[in-house]
């Protein structure tokens, strides 16, 4: 791997365990087994980095919701499979939860930068239910109910109320 990616790739992990504001450039930099002036050569500050790394973990992210989703052709059997791709993340990551609602609460409110990425993230993922389904209070309802299993499938470490918003999804989409 280049040193670009072995930093991306060293980022994720440790803001994935660790957090955004106690990691830090050196630790990165000597876990990834970079030079500093290798490292400012890709990144020019952390919030740089951030940015990059969000822009990666998008991308990651909803490539594997749309292959976890993909086969499902009928509306409610694709809304279902998102609920169930969140309770395969969970799994797979250990219920850490969204790594962009967990940046956003170690990050100042005036850091337009790193919010904006975060922001059309959450846009995306709201659009992706528009796409689905066509009647937008519908789509809203059935998003802010995937955002609230992501927070609370976190706090409790548990899947219970995804499974349980499944069984609501039934009852939204006839």
């Amino acid at each position: 791997m280049s040193p670009k990616e072995r930093i991306l790739e060293k980022t994720a992990v440790l803001f994935h365990q660790q957090g955004y504001n106690a990691t830090g450039i050196n630790q990165i930099i000597e876990e990834a087994k970079v030079a500093k002036a290798s490292f400012y050569q890709h990144f020019k500050s952390k919030e740089d980095l951030c940015v990059a790394f969000l822009d990666a973990r998008h991308t990651f992210w909803f490539n594997q919701l749309k292959e976890f989703t993909v086969d499902e052709k009928e509306t409610k059997a694709r809304i279902v499979a998102s609920f169930d791709f969140l309770i395969f993340m969970n799994k797979k990551e250990n219920f850490r939860g969204c790594s962009f609602l967990n940046i956003l609460s170690e990050i100042p409110s005036d850091n337009i930068k790193i919010l904006n990425v975060l922001q059309n993230h959450k846009h995306d993922l709201r659009v992706y239910f528009q796409n689905i389904i066509k009647e937008k209070l519908l789509s809203d309802h059935v998003y802010l109910l995937f955002e609230s299993c992501i927070v609370e499938s976190q706090l409790f470490k548990s899947n219970q109320l995804i499974e349980q918003s499944k069984k609501i999804i039934q009852t939204l989409i006839l």
